[in-house]
């Protein structure tokens, strides 16, 4: 035998293909369509799951919308020469005194906490609204009005009363001031 003739016979050797049953060709098929539609598939909504919200969300809401598009600061004009609308105790505790009162901070008397305020409120309502305008350094540290210089007296006056009320004193609500003349003309 001669190296070409032997050479020959190792290439006619026969090649073998994977799929050896009718069976596997048939899944082989299926499978050929089937993966690269699912592949697609989930393509697609990967895309698309951007543009999609949680269940039971609304965060596309019309509230939620004019939430996020309101203008962060609000301005309101009012008539210098109006009368003065005072604000309620209520309305100047939770937004000057809760900052300190409503967890004690700093040894602030605890909103609701008869314990605390007892002995604030043995030395009396003058006493109690004198500290709170003017500030109080000791045990703890409270600035002037609360750290908001453009209450009025009155203001204050009645937030301290909400305060104290609301943990065991029986002071009376402060009587508005009468409101003041009008410049003559």
């Amino acid at each position: 035998m001669s190296n070409t003739q032997q050479h020959q016979e190792s290439h006619t050797e026969e090649h073998h293909s994977p799929i050896k049953t009718p069976k596997q060709l048939i899944v082989t098929i299926v499978l050929s369509f089937v993966v690269p539609i699912l592949i697609i598939i989930l393509l697609v909504n990967l895309v698309a799951a951007g543009n999609q919200v949680g269940a039971g969300s609304d965060t596309l809401g019309p509230e939620a919308t004019a939430k996020r598009i309101a203008p962060v600061a609000h301005l309101e004009l009012v008539d210098a020469s109006g009368p003065k609308v005072f604000k309620t105790g209520e309305q100047v505790y939770k937004a000057v005194c809760a900052g300190c009162h409503a967890a004690g901070v700093a040894g602030a008397p605890k909103f609701g906490d008869t314990a605390s305020w007892a002995a604030p409120i043995k030395t009396g309502l003058n006493t109690m609204v004198t500290n709170a305008i003017k500030g109080k350094n000791g045990v703890g540290v409270m600035p002037a009005k609360g750290g908001n210089p453009a209450l009025d007296d009155f203001e204050v006056t009645r937030a301290v009363v909400y305060m104290a009320n609301n943990s065991g004193a029986k002071f009376d609500e402060p009587a508005e001031p009468a409101p003041a003349a009008a410049p003559a003309k």
